[in-house]
């Protein structure tokens, strides 16, 4: 029997992870968006590209969540994006609601899923949607450390003139100005970051690592990233699906790990088919200790008003 992804929100993230979904030939897809007509199209598009490449998918488009019952992996991504004037806290309530609601009718209907959460914030949605749905935490998982990785790895590939396959790299933290790049753990083909680059300039990759995504935001000027975001919830969704067993920074739920109790923070994982398989622990210094921590007060700062607002 064919595995089944349901993606929520045919934006470009959705869409985009459909089609490399599909591509891959690995499950069926229905893509959900509330606007009418739009995840018809772009699916109907995505199964026509199935017959260029010469591959048997299935793909739907829907206005329905039911549509969703039984998907084994589902991937929330919809949601708002952060306007000009637009209070941080404003998103975060709007945010909150929308994937509040939707994790609210997901419940019944996929009682055994893995959820992927994409919308941002993405560790407080992580958040929200394991108190909502009441699923245990090795089921609900939040995208972020594997871009940011990605990111990192691009930069200094971009420096080095190497193949970013020779790269090894962990990014820890939530996803944002938060994060926290384990330069101590970045090697190139085995050797460590340090001893192919002096420390000011790995300090401008780190910095340029943490704004990658407000880099790209600049650049387009309407809209933000959606091409390596897609690509890296692919490698989640693939590693779930295959049983992989891959180790990847992913956002989990912490009841202790790292310091951190009741709190989804960006962490390496072993990821297979049910979901978060294994916390990798490691020994960090005082300095990437405290860094992490950073991180953990934002995502927790931010439950903390959803608590006090009565959300979750």
């Amino acid at each position: 029997m064919r595995k089944k992804l349901g993606i929520v929100g045919a934006g470009n993230v959705g869409a985009t992870l459909a089609l490399f979904a599909v591509n891959s030939g690995l499950a069926d897809v229905v893509l959900y968006d509330i606007v009418e007509g739009m995840p018809q199209g772009k699916a109907l598009d995505i199964l026509q590209n199935t017959a260029v490449i010469g591959i048997k998918a299935n793909i739907s488009g829907t206005n329905n969540l039911d549509d969703l019952a039984g998907s084994d992996i589902v991937v929330i991504t919809a949601g708002l994006a952060r306007k000009p004037g637009m209070r941080r806290k404003d998103l975060l309530m709007a945010n909150a609601e929308i994937v509040g609601n939707i994790v609210n009718k997901l419940a019944p209907i996929c009682p055994d899923t893995n959820y992927i959460v994409v919308t941002n914030p993405m560790d407080v949605m992580a958040y929200v949607t394991m108190v909502i749905s009441g699923t245990k935490r090795q089921k609900v998982l939040g995208m972020g450390g594997i871009l940011d990785s990605s990111r990192f790895k691009t930069f200094i590939s971009m420096e080095l003139g190497v193949s970013p396959k020779d790269i090894e790299t962990t990014v820890l933290g939530g996803h944002g100005l938060y994060m926290v790049p384990l330069v101590r753990f970045t090697t190139v083909k085995g050797i460590p970051l340090s001893k192919w680059l002096p420390q000011d300039k790995i300090e401008s990759l780190v910095h340029r690592t943490r704004e990658g995504g407000a880099e790209i935001v600049s650049l387009l000027k309407t809209g933000s990233a959606y091409y390596a975001p897609a690509q890296s919830t692919f490698e989640m969704v693939k590693a779930i699906l295959l049983d992989e067993k891959r180790i990847l920074p992913c956002s989990v739920y912490l009841d202790g790990e790292y310091g951190a109790k009741d709190v989804f923070n960006g962490v390496p994982v072993v990821l297979g088919k049910q979901g978060l398989e294994k916390i990798v622990e490691l020994e960090l210094t005082e300095e990437e200790k405290q860094a992490f921590e950073n991180s953990t007060e934002e995502v927790k700062n931010m439950i903390k008003i959803l608590k006090e607002e009565g959300r979750i």
